[in-house]
């Protein structure tokens, strides 16, 4: 008799990813991109979703002080601030919710969540004709230190990006990925349990979307 073919392993399951909603950022393009590799997620601002969720996706597009106040009426800052530096559950910051994870902005000038110190400024280029504002489209970055993020990933081949507003540091070693646009500029930055990338990589492929499962894997 002639026993039956084995099984092939896939990646191990992942609990849930809360994609938290806060009513601004490319939510649904974030979650498709995780049911295509496999990995449960749900698109929330419910606060026992979040607790009871394994890791954090904070997606944005828009203005900073509007998504800020946003945050802030949806009653969100106080669970997000509880669940990332009280119980440690890895977060990765997308564009916008990337930078809401500095110390303030000069976009709608309030502060943000603090986790980094960071400023949030807007493009200051000199050639405005080559370096339009927003900067928008393929970019490469280069990675600064090492980091499971980015396991198996080639940062040569490039991100997406649309943003008018990069992140300044005032701790290099919380800088993860540089990217040029006329001057080198903060790209992706990463510190104990906390991730941010500027850009999309929702919209990027191939490498995105080794990102994206090297994250829920973390």
């Amino acid at each position: 008799m002639n026993s039956a073919p084995p099984r092939l392993c896939g990646p191990k399951t992942i609990l849930m990813i809360a994609i938290i909603d806060y009513g601004m950022g490319n939510l649904g393009s974030v979650k498709h991109k995780l049911d295509r590799i496999g990995v449960q997620s749900v698109i929330t601002a419910d606060a026992d979703q979040i607790r009871h969720s394994e890791k954090l996706i904070l997606p944005g597009v828009g203005h900073f002080g509007n998504a800020m106040q946003e945050i802030q009426s949806r009653g969100l800052l106080d669970v997000l601030n509880y669940e990332v530096l009280n119980k440690k559950k890895p977060i990765l910051g997308i564009c916008l919710g990337m930078q809401l994870m500095a110390s303030h902005s000069e976009e709608g000038n309030v502060g943000g969540f603090g986790w980094f110190d960071a400023e949030v400024i807007r493009f200051k280029v000199q050639d405005a004709l080559k370096f339009k504002v927003p900067h928008m489209g393929w970019n490469m970055v280069e990675q600064k230190k090492q980091s499971l993020l980015f396991e198996n990933v080639n940062p040569g081949i490039g991100f997406y990006f649309v943003h008018s507003y990069h992140l300044v540091c005032n701790h290099q070693e919380d800088i993860l990925n540089l990217t040029d646009y006329e001057y080198p500029f903060v790209s992706a930055i990463q510190k104990e349990n906390m991730y941010g990338v500027q850009y999309h990589p929702e919209k990027s492929h191939d490498c995105g979307e080794q990102l994206l499962n090297n994250f829920a894997h973390l």
